[in-house]
């Protein structure tokens, strides 16, 4: 299925005194980003900035994304772990 090409808009944000901007809905909904969800401002010294949402483009680039453990963990345990959460962020509890 072919997107419909969605004309050049523009949308301003103010930049609070910590730095911080609060993307309009319309950007959030276009880059289908969530609260907690990562963006990335690009560079491109002949175009601007372009802000997207984060990828990880490879395995090197996700450490320290989710923290730092106190020791190792075994294999199994990361799995059990994983399904737990899954479980929790889908039904909720």
């Amino acid at each position: 299925m072919l997107q419909q090409p969605i004309p050049s808009k523009e949308f301003v944000s103010t930049i609070s005194s910590k730095g911080q901007i609060t993307l309009p809905v319309f950007v959030r909904r276009y880059l289908r980003v969530n609260a907690n969800d990562k963006v990335a401002f690009v560079i491109e010294p002949a175009e601007g900035v372009k802000l997207i949402q984060a990828k990880y483009p490879d395995i090197h680039s996700l450490k320290g994304a989710a923290g730092v453990l106190k020791q190792p963990m075994k294999w199994q345990e990361v799995i059990k772990i994983v399904h737990e959460d899954r479980l929790k962020n889908k039904y909720g509890k």
